[in-house]
């Protein structure tokens, strides 16, 4: 049976940092355990769990199949930990988060907000930016973000599916016309943001496409970006998580809904090697929520 739980956080902790060493420092044992909580491991479960080379570790796809019930299933431990500790379903202490700026003051911000007012003894801490925030220099319980991330030494839970998409305001559509086709966007005006200059790549069902965008308004800040959309002056490539709103009002319009511009996952970090605490996983659980309501393009 499957039922030593240091194995199972030790197995766990492994393939969250990428490395047996880091494993062993994050939970505060000898590599030479580590190791052999591994082993055990996969002796017990009768099938390899981990690939070994000399750069990198990866699940195999018993070890992926088995992550999944292992991150179940400390989960809950830790849910009945806290219900033993605290002697009911009570928030207490200080949740810090980080998100993006607009996200964060749309949908993140609300959120906090409920939970204080259903937890007298919850108090929250939450810093807008748009960068990827260091979980344990900055001393955060999660960081909330949009698209890809590469940060290996932290957990990740993925809460809501997103994409890239084209919008522009009904005005500038009017006056410039609505494409029919990708190859039709030769004359528009594009809004953008960064210092990126190559690019963007579109996605359809069947095909990909390198779409030219040259844009005479550039910022590096997104609601600059947005407000321009909103002024009528071009096409932007928006989360639609963002523009879900202003879609539903009519102040944007989604262009060319065939193509996007690649998936752009909403998802929560937090530091490994630990178990959730009831006011994450209570967060958490209302962010998703949240999410699931949005009506997207």
């Amino acid at each position: 049976m499957l039922d030593d739980l240091n194995e199972l956080k030790t197995f766990r902790a492994i393939l969250a940092l990428g490395s047996i060493s880091a494993a062993a420092r994050e939970l505060g044992i000898s590599l030479q355990v580590a190791s052999k909580r591994l082993a055990m491991l996969e002796q017990r479960a009768g099938a390899q769990l981990i690939h070994r080379t000399t750069r990198s570790l990866s699940a195999t796809e018993d070890g992926q199949r088995l992550l999944i019930d292992v991150e179940r299933a400390l989960d809950a431990i830790a849910a009945g930990e806290d219900r033993l500790i605290n002697g009911r379903d009570e928030l207490v202490g200080t949740l810090r988060v980080s998100a993006p700026v607009s996200f964060g003051r749309a949908y993140i911000c609300p959120v906090l907000g409920d939970l204080i007012v259903r937890y007298p003894q919850l108090a929250v801490s939450i810093t807008l930016n748009d960068r990827l925030a260091d979980l344990v220099g900055e001393g955060l319980d999660i960081a909330i973000r949009i698209g890809p991330t590469e940060d290996s030494t932290a957990m990740m839970r993925k809460l809501a599916a997103n994409h890239r998409i084209l919008v522009a305001a009904p005005a500038y559509l009017d006056r410039v016309g609505r494409p029919a086709g990708i190859d039709d966007l030769g004359h528009h005006q594009f809004l953008r943001y960064g210092s990126a200059t190559g690019p963007w790549t579109m996605f359809n069902e069947q095909a990909s496409h390198a779409l030219a965008v040259p844009a005479r308004l550039r910022a590096d800040n997104g609601d600059a970006v947005h407000d321009w959309a909103l002024a009528g002056l071009g096409i932007m490539l928006k989360s639609e998580i963002d523009v879900a709103e202003d879609i539903a009002a009519g102040r944007l319009e989604h262009v060319l809904p065939q193509w996007h511009g690649g998936e752009a996952p909403i998802v929560a970090l937090y530091p490994s090697g630990r178990h959730l605490p009831l006011k994450t996983r209570v967060f958490l659980d209302a962010v998703a929520a949240r999410l699931r309501s949005v009506k997207r393009a």
